[in-house]
């Protein structure tokens, strides 16, 4: 395989099996818009760390119970975005594994729960439903699209 042919591969397969907080902002808008659950997210980390914040509208399903749970909660049609604190913790890795192992479609959320809070997107906790200003290092302040 050429050196070209093996980056395509590489990068390809990367699309295919990861997604940004971004587009899984504007995926949530738009199933929001629809009125149709194409989309669930399942943040895969603690009682504790879900208590602490999460994603408005995500299911809270840490890793180790996916085998046992996914089947009642996640209709399998969906497609599974999973996520966990952040770029640094590969539980989201290990949850999309085994959101895989039971025949899902899933993909990993690059940048976890860190990078959606640092966006400025809605976290959810027992107190409400809040947002961060957005953190210039990780997207425009303007609130425009990054357009990468």
């Amino acid at each position: 395989m050429s050196d070209n042919a093996a980056a395509l591969a590489h990068f390809a397969a990367r699309l295919a099996f990861e997604t940004d907080v971004s587009d899984v902002a504007a995926d949530l808008s738009a199933n929001m818009a629809a009125g149709v659950p194409g989309v669930v997210v399942v943040d895969s980390r603690s009682r504790e760390s879900w208590d602490q914040g999460h994603i408005e509208g995500a299911v809270h399903l840490p890793t180790a119970e996916i085998a046992a749970r996914a089947p009642g909660l996640v209709p399998r049609e969906a497609a599974v975005v999973t996520y966990c604190w952040g770029p640094g913790c590969n539980g989201a890795t290990r949850a999309a594994l085994e959101f895989a192992k039971l025949g899902y479609r899933v993909k990993e959320m690059i940048g976890g729960f860190e990078y959606w809070a640092r966006e400025g997107f809605p976290v959810e906790s027992a107190s409400g439903v809040t947002r961060r200003p957005v953190d210039a290092l990780t997207a425009p302040v303007s609130g425009i699209d990054c357009a990468c």
